[in-house]
């Protein structure tokens, strides 16, 4: 019998956003409703996670392989590109990065590090902007890690490489408005990696 077609194979590495990279282990049919329905199961090796996702809504959650080292090494270099100051407004400023973390893309994720990091060098983050800067900044060491087929620690020194200098450049400039109250309360508190509740779609 031949095996059904899936876009991505046991084995193979992917990104799952918000979540980090993680491997397909197994691809296999349960019965749902009556249907049979085949479904990815994934190995999250930073949270220690397995998820079971339909193969069907795979695209739907924003699964994607692993990049190629050469947008790897584009996200690299957009960290360290010149960019416009976000708003003050921490609370906006913090659900704009949520929406691009949850899209999910290398380069989303990228400007969520970049953005972050140039703010703690003018004021101290809010914890909910902490762990989203922290979360983001493990992603992306992470899956250029993979992508360049390279320690993390060797990422770490190539992110820091890149921030730093524009970091200072940004810190003599101010560009940063310090006008914004530090009341994080309003959102709760960030879900670990940010967790929603459709991932597993495991329905007995």
């Amino acid at each position: 019998m031949a095996k059904p077609k899936t876009e991505f194979s046991v084995n193979q590495k992917v990104v799952y956003p918000s979540q980090g990279v993680g491997k397909v282990t197994e691809i296999f049919k349960r019965q749902l409703n009556g249907e049979e329905v085949l479904y990815y199961k994934i190995y999250l090796e930073v949270s220690d996670m397995v998820l079971m996702v339909p193969v069907s809504k795979a695209r739907e959650l924003g699964i994607r392989e692993i990049v190629s080292a050469k947008e790897a090494q584009n996200a690299l270099n957009l960290i360290g590109e010149d960019f416009e100051p976000p708003t003050s407004d921490w609370k906006l400023r913090y659900q704009m990065n949520l929406d691009l973390l949850k899209k999910g893309t290398i380069e989303d994720i990228a400007t969520i590090v970049r953005c972050l990091y140039h703010r703690s060098k003018v004021k101290e983050l809010p914890i909910l902007e902490r762990k989203l800067y922290d979360n983001a900044k493990k992603l992306l060491e992470d899956e250029i890690s993979e992508a360049m087929g390279i320690p993390v620690s060797e990422v770490e020194d190539m992110l820091h490489a890149k921030l730093e200098p524009l970091g200072l450049k940004i810190e003599k400039k101010s560009s940063f408005t310090d006008d914004e109250e530090d009341d994080d309360d309003e959102f709760g508190d960030l879900p670990d990696t940010d967790r929603d509740s459709e991932d597993e779609d495991d329905e007995d």
